[in-house]
């Protein structure tokens, strides 16, 4: 049985930026144990952005995340960033 995560969310999110931020989390945590397309962790880290825009909030939620999940968020982004195009990310 999984294990449930809590995932950092905003109470003034819509329902579709909650979904949102899930399917990034879900996709991060994803990166830790198989390998992930490159496109996918870029277009919902973007995404995301559009929903925390600050860089202090996204520094805040990735950070609870992360100690919850044991992945980091950032380093997965980064490595998305620097692969190639087709790549597949794993951590």
């Amino acid at each position: 049985m999984e294990e449930q995560l809590h995932m950092p969310i905003s109470m003034d999110w819509s329902k579709e930026e909650v979904i949102d931020a899930v399917n990034f989390y879900q996709t991060i945590e994803r990166a830790h144990h198989k390998a992930v397309p490159r496109e996918d962790v870029l277009a919902l880290y973007n995404r995301f952005k559009q929903i925390a825009p600050s860089k202090s909030e996204e520094k805040q939620l990735f950070r609870q995340f992360d100690e919850r999940a044991g992945v980091s968020c950032w380093k997965t982004v980064q490595k998305a960033k620097a692969a190639e195009a087709g790549e597949k990310i794993k951590m």
